[in-house]
């Protein structure tokens, strides 16, 4: 009985110890939870609202420590419901808004600290002036007070919190309240933590400011349409998250859709340098365009001017408008059928759009007294969704460009190889093509875009100009401007770049636009500008039978020289320096392989 008396104390000191071992632990936790909970409420405290400067305020400390583990707990994006929405509205104007002014401190990691500290600071300075950059006449417009009202819609995906931030308060600073609505954030998914519980709560302390959420990635045209599902103005307006504005540039766009309620407008977009940050304004009048592989790009089109300067204000009609900033009607862009949500995450959204508009009864035009400068991504996302981009191609060329599209699919061969293994699904646009009665693509080539050349594309002369000798394809130098630079051979791309297309007027038309023509300077072959009439300088004769490439007004044939050397008839420095891997000069007519040549066609849709 002794030793069994023992065995029960000892048993019941084990379970006292260990009951006061658990009591302690629930003890902790509730103290740090605490903490925690407090800290929470402290974490990417906001400013007060239309605060002018982007940085972060003077009573934002940030406190960094190594070991510090009291990382700000951010909502999970992917704890929401599929297609669930996070919807943060402004708390100005409400009796108990959820944070007073005070002094604010953010616990951070050293990591952390440096991190967002970098992302607030990097880019320009914020809430710079921009010069103005205006025609004189635009300064003494005057505008009606009933202007319709105004939402902005802002997509963003893993934006810049600096750049994000002074897109927001360069539209706020720029644009009357009496024509801003409402300025719509929607987050296409973002994984930056700055851009999580920070920018909601940051948000919440702007009037008129709203923040949307996507629980999955929605790409450009997709985010934009749920921006303009939640809107309530009478115009939307859609902007890059990295812009900045210049006074005075809502009121041209609003009184032009207010004036026909079917145009789609945008401002002149200046130019913010993508490393430096610096202001480089756009020369009017410029237009936007696409080619033969569907790229876009802003061209200058000062003949539009004819020498009148009563025409300096004047919106031009364009065949086409970049996504960077648009406005139009909201009634009117739901009808036409908004952004296509078939064309996914980043490209051709764009090129889609102003084809549809011009085809289904609207008309798209640059607004040249409205100014906006644009950071410019095109590159870097054309390199990271390639493949996505191309899908978005074919999609626009199956749908829009009838019989056209084939122009598309010779030049564009990765596009033509998936349309081989992935057909898109364009029922839906189709039937919207019927129910709005549009016109077909030839009409859009001869009224809207006469200026696009058509190519001829006949069999065995178009296509890559391939030298049997060198092995290489008919190219431009680059880093030389597009007129009188000299051609070289390099390697063949097969992207559309290189192709050649020798018509029946005997110019070889260059490049997807075909804007540009073969010619001859001196001994070197170089590109020029296609216009008529035609010049005999710019004419050519392709002898099928020894593949020989004949300049009618010389009288000579094309040769490709090895070594790279320019022949001694004409300085180097008029024709720029070598970069491939042969150049191309004129020589009396041989059998020499070097002037042998072929149009090679890759595919043949």
């Amino acid at each position: 009985m002794g030793l069994w008396g023992l065995h029960r104390r000892i048993l019941c000191l084990w379970l006292l110890l260990l009951g006061f071992t658990l009591l302690l632990l629930i003890v902790a936790d509730l103290f740090h939870g605490g903490e925690r909970h407090s800290q929470q409420k402290l974490v990417g405290a906001p400013r007060r609202p239309f605060q002018q400067s982007l940085r972060p305020p003077d009573d934002l400390e940030l406190l960094g420590d190594a070991a510090l583990e009291l990382v700000p707990d951010f909502v999970p994006i992917n704890s929401l419901k599929e297609d669930q929405l996070l919807f943060v509205a402004s708390t100005q104007g409400t009796k108990d808004p959820p944070h007073k002014k005070g002094n604010y401190k953010v616990l951070l990691p050293a990591a952390r600290k440096e991190f967002l500290s970098a992302r607030v600071g990097q880019g320009a300075p914020p809430d710079r002036s921009l010069p103005e950059t205006r025609h004189p006449k635009c300064l003494g417009e005057q505008y009606s007070e009933s202007l319709p009202s105004a939402s902005v819609v802002i997509c963003f995906h893993d934006e810049a919190w600096s750049t994000l931030l002074r897109t927001l308060h360069s539209v706020l600073n720029t644009t009357p309240r009496s024509f801003l609505l409402e300025l719509l954030l929607v987050d296409d998914l973002s994984t930056h933590d700055d851009l999580k519980t920070m920018l909601s709560e940051y948000v919440s302390q702007l009037d008129g400011v709203h923040l949307i959420r996507s629980t999955k990635r929605l790409g450009a045209g997709g985010c934009r349409n749920l921006g303009a599902s939640k809107a309530s103005g009478e115009v939307l307006v859609f902007m890059d998250s990295h812009c900045e504005c210049h006074s005075g540039w809502l009121e041209p766009l609003l009184e032009r859709v207010a004036q026909d309620r079917t145009r789609v407008v945008s401002p002149i977009l200046d130019v913010i340098h993508r490393d430096t940050f610096k202001y480089n304004a756009t020369r009017w009048p410029v237009w936007g365009v696409f080619d033969w592989n569907l790229d876009f790009s802003w061209e200058s089109k000062p003949q539009l001017l004819d020498g009148d300067s009563d025409l300096a204000i004047e919106p031009v009609l364009s065949p086409a408008l970049g996504g960077g900033v648009l406005a139009v009607d909201r009634h009117f862009f739901h009808n036409v059928g908004a952004f296509d949500p078939g064309i996914l995450l980043w490209g051709g959204e764009q090129i889609e759009l102003s084809i549809r508009v011009w085809l289904c009864g609207g008309s798209m035009e640059v607004v040249p007294c409205s100014r906006v400068a644009h950071l410019d991504y095109h590159q870097l996302r054309r390199l990271q969704d390639q493949e996505q981009l191309e899908r978005n191609k074919i999609r626009i060329a199956d749908t829009w460009m009838d019989t056209y599209r084939n122009i598309f699919y010779r030049r564009d061969t990765l596009a033509h190889f998936i349309r081989q293994s992935e057909r898109p699904n364009i029922t839906e646009r189709q039937q919207l093509k019927m129910t709005l009665g549009c016109r077909d693509f030839h009409w859009y080539l001869t009224t809207i875009h006469p200026q696009l050349y058509i190519p001829q594309d006949r069999p065995g002369l178009s296509g890559e100009l391939y030298n049997v000798a060198v092995g290489g394809c008919v190219d431009h130098s680059p880093g030389q401007g597009p007129h009188g630079g000299a051609m070289i051979l390099a390697p063949c791309s097969g992207t559309g770049s290189q192709h050649c297309d020798l018509n029946s007027d005997g110019e070889v038309r260059w490049g997807p636009a075909g804007a540009l023509c073969l010619g001859a300077l001196g001994e070197r072959v170089v590109l020029s500008q296609c216009q008529p009439p035609i010049s005999e300088r710019l004419q050519w004769t392709f002898i099928k039978l020894s593949g020989q490439l004949l300049h009618r007004q010389s009288q000579l044939c094309v040769e490709a020289v090895k070594d790279g050397r320019p022949p001694r008839s004409i300085p180097s420095d008029e024709v720029g320096a070598h970069t491939g891997e042969g150049d191309l000069v004129l020589r009396p007519c041989t059998r020499h392989p070097t002037q042998q040549w072929y149009f090679e066609q890759l595919v043949s849709p």
